[in-house]
Order: C-alpha cells, then sequence, then structure tokens
C-alpha cells in the first residue's frame, strides 16, 4: 500500500523548525545578515555569525546568545579563499557539521559606467560573486559528503532589473551572476542533498541605506524608488526572515536553484 505524504509527514511547524542544524552567516555583522542571523537562531539553529568586522559579528553573537541560542563569532574575508576555508573548519570543529549557509556578504556602489575604474569593477566582482563562489565551494566540501546542506545566497532584485535612476552596471551585473551561480551548482548538486537558492531583496531599510537616504543624492533617488514599489514602502530586514528560515528548513527540500523575490512587488511592473 502507498504511503500517504499528507498523513505520514511530520506536522508542518516542525518541518519548519531548525533544531539541531548548524548555520553560518556571512556579512552577518550588520544590516540584512544580521536580521538573517537572528532568524536562523530563532527558528532553533547554532548560527556562527561571520564578518570581516569581528566587532560587529561578536556584537551579533551576544545578542543570539541572550535569546538562548548557541552562537559565536569569526572573522572573514570571503575574497580569500584560505580565510573562507578556515572558516568553515572552525564551525565544523566547534559543532562537527555544518548544515545551513547564508552568503551574504556584499557591497554596492554607484557611478557611471564610463567613469568606472577597472579598480571598481574587480572590487565589486570579487566580494560581490567570487567570494559567494569561494563560500559555497568550502561549505559544499564539508555537506556533500553528508548528504546534505541548505546554501543560500544574496542575490538582488538587481540581477533581474536594471534599476533606475543610480547608475550600477558592476552591481547589477555582480548580482546577476549570483543568480546564475545559484542555478548552475543547484543543478550541479541537486542529486547530493544539497540545495542551493538565492533570496533577492528589493530596497531594505538598512543603517547604510538610510545613511544613504539622509543625504541629497538619496533624497532625490527615494521618490522614485517607491513610486515605481506597489507596496510604496521600503522592506524593513524582519521582511526578509521568513524567506530564509523557510530555505534552509526541511520544508523546501524540493527546492533548488530558484530565487525568492522580496521588493514589494518592484519587479512586477
Amino acid at each position: 500500500m502507498t504511503t500517504d505524504p499528507v498523513l505520514s509527514a511530520k506536522p508542518i511547524l516542525e518541518r519548519f523548525s531548525l533544531k539541531g542544524r548548524v548555520a553560518l552567516v556571512t556579512g552577518g555583522g550588520q544590516g540584512i545578515g544580521r536580521a538573517f542571523a537572528h532568524g536562523l537562531a530563532e527558528a532553533g539553529a547554532a548560527v556562527a555569525v561571520c564578518d570581516i568586522n569581528l566587532k560587529t559579528a561578536e556584537a551579533v553573537a551576544s545578542e543570539l546568545q541572550a535569546k538562548g541560542a548557541e552562537a559565536m563569532a569569526l572573522q572573514v574575508d570571503v575574497t580569500n579563499e584560505t580565510q573562507v576555508q578556515a572558516m568553515v573548519q572552525a564551525i565544523v570543529r566547534k559543532w562537527d557539521k555544518l548544515t545551513i549557509s547564508i552568503n551574504n556578504a556584499g557591497i554596492g556602489q554607484w557611478i557611471a559606467a564610463e567613469e568606472m575604474k577597472e579598480s571598481d569593477w574587480d572590487r565589486m566582482m570579487d566580494l560581490n560573486l567570487k567570494g559567494v563562489f569561494l563560500c559555497c565551494k568550502a561549505e559544499a566540501q564539508v555537506m556533500l559528503p553528508a548528504g546534505y546542506g541548505k546554501i543560500i545566497n544574496t542575490a538582488s532584485m538587481s540581477a533581474s532589473i536594471s534599476n533606475t535612476p543610480q547608475n550600477q552596471a558592476h552591481y547589477n551585473a555582480s548580482k546577476a551572476g549570483v543568480l546564475h551561480l545559484t542555478r548552475s551548482l543547484g543543478a550541479e548538486w541537486a542529486t547530493r542533498g544539497v540545495r542551493v537558492n538565492s533570496v533577492s531583496p528589493g530596497y531594505t531599510r538598512t543603517q547604510l541605506v538610510q545613511d544613504l537616504l539622509d543625504t541629497p543624492e538619496g533624497q532625490k533617488v527615494l521618490p522614485t524608488w517607491m513610486g515605481m514599489t506597489p507596496m510604496h514602502r521600503m522592506a524593513e530586514v524582519t521582511d526578509l526572515q521568513g524567506a530564509v528560515v523557510f530555505l534552509a528548513s526541511e520544508v523546501s527540500d524540493f527546492m533548488t536553484g530558484s530565487d525568492l523575490i522580496i521588493d514589494g512587488g518592484y519587479c512586477a511592473w
């Protein structure tokens, strides 16, 4: 007799739980990464907060510990393969496994393409694209032998559209690269238990964005952004947490090589 999956499956909220899982978040010391770290910890995971700024990583790890979660802080430059490998090894030494990886570290920059220096292009690609690949590679070297793992890359709605009015061709290209890297690795590792997906935020109110909006240039672009967003508001970082918990949990085990756009409807227009 065929088993009825609806009746035999664990209750849905249990399948969203991350209890017993071990996660890392790069760029976890601030902004979206900090929110991701909190969301994973609240869902039950032990979390390594990884950032190039150790002080901010330690502050977020302390916040998680205050909530009763297991947490540690690690300093890492994701463009350096040796440091990325050391990050993963430190987590495995502490918790004996790595089951969830959020590759979130990245930068942005506004500059006209015809004025862009080669160093601007290289810096963007090194952090936003090469850094994601190096992390995926190191994480998979632990997850593939274990036969299970969830890798979640932070892309952007800019991977799918060309934002206006700001000029950011190199940023858009780097995030489009993250999107296709995610698809490629998701397909490559699909039969080996490792799922690779991405989250694409729209305009999100982080401290860095808020600082920009406080400038004359920021005040000039904000009405355009909000006019093109059907919900007419920016995302808060907490608006992104549910997507990451979904992708990190077993409830999404049949999903790989996909992207979740969370943009208040921006890309729908």
